[in-house]
């Protein structure tokens, strides 16, 4: 990375980024108003700082874009962080927004019926395939996992499986689906990440957005 590049600031979409827009402005950034139009085909956004543009993309792929240089900075879920375990991905901050957890979920019968602790083999459907499988394989037990990227919930409804693991916020989705949560895996909240060779190579400017997010954070405690 040269010294001289723009700064990139990687921001999920979806509902995540209204609670961090308020976030930015704690910072001292504000992006231009293309970025408000919800009709934009925009994805790269410039801001009222010289030296550092905003781009919008989704959020599994805010981690890809920062571990592979092309974002220097970031704001991912621990979900997204935990799923891909990029060695060069530092997260230095707890934003304290985007809060949930991840669980696992089933139908309320298997809550009667079935003792997690005998498990030997399940199948679960998730949009977190290596996350579910390094927590069963912790159990001693083999998870046979489907990937599906939304509506979960139909997958033990319709038979697919009789588990999956996912986000729970509320777990009215759950509920009206009429599935329960049976174990919880993590709790999640969205981080600030930062691409490690940046972080070497451009310590002052990246260390300055990092004390600027940690002021931002406590401003809203």
């Amino acid at each position: 990375m040269r010294g001289n590049e723009t700064l990139v600031l990687a921001l999920p979409k979806g509902r995540i980024l209204q609670q961090v827009v308020p976030m930015l402005a704690r910072t001292g950034i504000e992006i231009e108003p293309e970025f408000d139009d919800e009709n934009s085909r925009q994805l790269r956004f410039k801001t009222n700082i010289a030296g550092l543009d905003v781009i919008r993309v989704r959020n599994f792929d805010v981690a890809t874009f920062v571990a592979f240089g092309a974002a220097h900075l970031g704001i991912a879920g621990n979900d997204v962080l935990m799923e891909f375990a990029y060695p060069e991905i530092y997260a230095p901050l707890d934003l304290k927004v985007g809060q949930c957890h991840m669980a696992v979920a089933g139908p309320p019968h298997l809550m009667a019926t079935d003792e997690p602790t005998r498990w030997s083999h399940v199948r679960v459907a998730t949009k977190y395939p290596e996350i579910t499988k390094r927590y069963f394989a912790a159990r001693g037990v083999q998870a046979e996992c489907i990937k599906l990227h939304g509506a979960m919930e139909l997958a033990p409804l319709l038979g697919l499986c009789k588990r999956i693991v996912d986000l729970v916020q509320t777990g009215s989705t759950l509920k009206a689906n009429g599935l329960v949560e049976i174990e919880r895996i993590a709790d999640i909240s969205s981080r600030l990440i930062v691409n490690r060779p940046a972080l070497k190579t451009r310590p002052d400017e990246i260390g300055e957005w990092i004390r600027r997010f940690e002021e931002a954070v406590g401003h809203a405690a």
